[in-house]
């Protein structure tokens, strides 16, 4: 008969679990056979609960975490790099085939596969455990990703109106099939965005997230474009329609904002993943905060191009789940979420508790994918995600890995597996 592998027993200085307070002088026990977290606490009382002889290994003057999870990113674009601030969204968007290869179709799918990958890794060096990740090609990227390294929520985008309607269709198609669907990668849909979307395929887009019971996403109110462009089909964004194709007159359009038109069509009624949300005034922050929808904010993008201040504090005292993301190497110098936090506690630091930041990236951001009762604490039953950090201070030791942009993770399990 062959022995059961010995459960993994990690102790560190610290513990922050994410569901109370730090544990210090704290152990994490993990079943290697199920990858979960058996139990949490003190020294002493989780080493007599760990049957056996546990494998301990003993990270001395570290703190441990869930690990960390980047709610929304592009990882296909992860070859991408910013430059210096474009002009316009619109430019941007633009510029964006040449600094990725998706000009040319000949070696698209490498190029994607082959940046994902490259992204997932870059992810876990920097402690992330989880993505929601954002694909218009998920024929390629999914198998990439499908056995590792990270846990990854694939939002297959589908977009395309008027003459382009077609492109959604092929979309949607693609976006919903589950062939690559493994342990660690689920499925799930993003209608890209309401002026790349229309109405009646917004609701496609519903109707098959009930029916398949698929995560969804989309990108909301990131631009002060979109109004004008829901309202009238004026302004840049039908300029960057015009670009690719004909325009089509006999698009529907709707007489509100962008997070107005969303609750109309009852995506906030929805547990939707919101990415950005960069524009909103106080109605709309009471439409958000009736919904079931989260917020999705990426601060190092958002100071890229020059947004107006983003509401999160205020969305988080209505109750609204925030999380934040890095969104792509396209907009974002790497996918170091940490250094989005760091930005948050630079400028907020007095007005916001380093627990809060990290719960962005933690047990908010585990409930934003739809992963909030396995992943994004830690808690006996969890998965056995786990970052260490060295342990900078005894006294909030979660500020001082902000205050240090140099702090780095020591070590990453996946499903108590060292992954990094």
């Amino acid at each position: 008969m062959t022995a059961s592998p010995e459960p993994l027993l990690l102790r560190a200085a610290a513990v922050a679990p994410m569901d109370g307070s730090p544990i210090l002088r704290g152990d994490v026990a993990v079943s290697v056979v199920s990858g979960r977290i058996t139990a949490v606490g003190k020294f002493d009382p989780v080493a007599r609960q760990v049957p056996g002889d546990p494998s301990v290994s003993d990270l001395g003057r570290a703190i441990l975490l869930p690990g960390l999870i980047n709610a929304h990113t592009h990882l296909e674009l992860s070859r991408g790099t910013p430059g210096d601030a474009p002009g316009s969204f619109v430019e941007w968007i633009l510029s964006l085939p040449m600094r990725t290869g998706r000009d040319r179709p000949e070696v698209a799918a490498e190029v994607c596969a082959a940046a994902a990958i490259e992204g997932a890794a870059q992810c876990l060096r920097f402690g992330v455990t989880c993505v929601g990740d954002i694909t218009a090609n998920p024929a390629v990227v999914r198998p990439a990703l499908r056995d590792g390294p990270l846990r990854v929520i694939s939002y297959g985008e589908a977009l395309g109106l008027g003459r382009a309607r077609p492109r959604f269709e092929r979309g949607l198609s693609a976006a919903i099939d589950a062939s690559a669907a493994s342990a660690t990668l689920s499925i799930g849909l993003s209608p890209h965005a309401p002026y790349t979307v229309d109405l009646p395929g917004y609701r496609q887009c519903l109707e098959l997230a009930r029916e398949h019971r698929l995560p969804l996403a989309t990108h909301l109110a990131e631009t002060t474009d979109e109004a004008a462009f829901l309202r009238h089909q004026t302004g840049p964004l039908r300029e960057l329609w015009e670009h690719f194709i004909p325009w089509s007159d006999d698009i529907a359009t709707h007489c509100d904002s962008p997070v107005r038109f969303a609750h109309a069509i009852g995506l906030l009624d929805t547990p939707a993943l919101l990415a950005h949300v960069n524009y909103c005034d106080d109605e709309e922050l009471d439409l958000l905060a009736g919904g079931r929808a989260s917020v999705a904010y990426c601060p190092r993008t958002h100071a890229y191009f020059g947004h107006a201040p983003h509401r999160w504090r205020q969305m988080l005292q209505r109750g609204i789940n925030v999380v934040v993301g890095t969104d792509s190497c396209g907009s974002s110098p790497d996918l170091n979420l940490v250094d989005d936090l760091r930005l948050l506690w630079r400028r907020y630091g007095h007005a916001v508790e380093s627990e809060v930041l990290w719960s962005m990236v933690t047990r908010r951001a585990a409930a934003a994918v739809g992963m909030g009762d396995s992943i994004g604490t830690l808690a006996p039953g969890r998965h056995g995600d786990i970052v260490a950090f060295p342990l900078a201070a005894d006294v909030d030791p979660l500020g001082a890995i902000l205050d240090d942009a140099s702090i780095r993770p020591t070590a990453v399990w996946l499903g108590g597996r060292r992954a990094c």
